[in-house]
Order: structure tokens, then sequence, then C-alpha cells
């Protein structure tokens, strides 16, 4: 009977939407973090009458077929690259993006990584990192003797030192947007990789055209609506529940016809 397979394949489908609510639920005080959005599509369908073929009796074309569909499937979980509120911390080292771009991350791998967590701090060394200790490109180093540190909204790094009026530009952060930022692969710790389907990173300083603009003192939240997430959650939920009521409605149908041999 394929209705139990159809049902099964729903209550798969469920299964999986609920995985990813779940997941945008405990996600709800991350940095940075993007909510997630299950999509999905039917399956392949069986022809019981083919559509705009003729009939066998009169040899008229027929206006409609038969097709019995085989279930859904997951097609894809899409990421919702909403801003988040930007809430301020007074952290000096803590940079949110207000606008597009990622900051790059060097990972101890070599390759370059890519987030929207900006709690930063220092390393011994003076060098701006992340909370995991991966330094933060372009590997700015703040001198040991400064007194004051201020990161503007384009990016640059001034250092107020001793003995000097003015402050000193020791670097300039530079952000990376992507034709497909969809496309990115999580890898944890708030991090993404490039991947083909993003396509190559473009780097440029914040503040210019296309690219988001840093704020010092603050982090960018997570874009998690609690209400949309528990209204989904409750959504599915039903959905799992009528999928398994077919089930349990197929298989007395069965029992049924077991009882008439």
């Amino acid at each position: 009977m394929r209705s139990l397979h159809v049902a099964a394949t729903g209550m798969m489908a469920q299964q999986n939407n609920v995985e990813v609510i779940s997941n945008n639920i405990a996600n709800i005080s991350t940095t940075g973090y993007k909510r997630r959005r299950a999509e999905f599509q039917d399956l392949i369908y069986q022809n019981l009458r083919r559509t705009g073929s003729q009939s066998a009796d009169t040899g008229t074309t027929l206006p409609s077929g038969a097709q019995i569909g085989l279930g859904v499937r997951t097609a894809a979980v899409y990421r919702i690259a909403e801003q988040g509120n930007l809430q301020q911390t007074e952290n000096r080292f803590d940079i949110a993006i207000r606008g597009n771009g990622y900051f790059q991350i060097q990972m101890p791998s070599g390759e370059t990584a890519y987030t929207r967590d900006g709690t930063f701090g220092l390393s011994a060394e003076g060098t701006i990192v992340t909370a995991e200790g991966f330094v933060v490109q372009p590997g700015i180093t703040i001198p040991a003797n400064a007194r004051d540190v201020t990161i503007n909204a384009n990016g640059e790094v001034l250092a107020k030192l001793d003995g000097q009026v003015q402050p000193q530009n020791v670097g300039q952060l530079q952000l990376a947007i992507f034709a497909n930022e969809g496309g990115l692969e999580a890898i944890g710790d708030n991090l993404f990789l490039a991947t083909p389907s993003s396509g190559d990173a473009q780097q440029g300083a914040p503040g210019t055209p296309g690219y988001g603009q840093t704020m010092q003192g603050f982090i960018e939240t997570s874009n998690v609506n609690v209400v949309q997430e528990i209204t989904a959650l409750i959504t599915a939920q039903r959905a799992y529940e009528m999928n398994s009521r077919v089930i349990t409605a197929s298989d007395e149908m069965l029992s049924t016809l077991t009882r008439l041999r």
C-alpha cells in the first residue's frame, strides 16, 4: 500500500523540519547566527492515466490524467541572511557589521574562514583574534604601549600611544562578500568556508559600496524570531501527527484486507 510509504516520507520530512527549528531556537543567543528554513519538494509521480493521452474508448484526448504522488523529501535548508539586532557591549574589541560582509579568519590549517561573529580579543602578542584564538585577517597587532584603541566605521584601527597626541593607524580591517552567501558551508564555531556555490570571496574595506560598516563596541545578535519559530514548531508537530494517523489508517485497511482473506 503506497500510503504507508508516502506518510513515512512525510514524517521524515517533518522530523527534519523540527530539527531545523530546534537548532534555530537553540542558537537564539548565538552571536551572528542566521536562522535556517527547511524547504521541501514532492517526489516522483506514478501515472495511472497519462495527461494528454487518448481515450481507448473514444479516441479523444484526455483533459487531465491520473497521477499518484509518492511522497516528499527535504530539498534544502536555506540560511536567512537578515541583519540581526546590534547590541552594545562596551568591549572595545567587539565589532559588529552593519550591512553586507564577513570578517576573514585565518585558520590553523591555512584556510580562510568567514564569520559575522565579531567578539574579538587580543592574543599574547597583541594580535586581534577570535574567541578561539584564530587570527582576524589581515593580522593587525596592537602596540603594547597603546592607551586606547578606536575602530571606525571604515574599519581603520587607530591606537593612541603614550606620548603621542594623534592616534596612529595600525591596520585596516577587510570584509568579504559573496555572490551567493547562502552557498557558504558552516563548519561550527560561527565560521563558514567558501564553496563553488558561494563563489570566491570579494574583499573590500568597510563602508565602500556593497560593503557594510564596522561598529566598535557592538555585536550582532541572532536574527531568530521566537514567535515565528514556536509557530513553525506547532505546525510541524501537527503535520507529523497527521502523517502518523495516515499510517495508522493504512495499517487498519491492510488488517481489514487480511481478515477478508
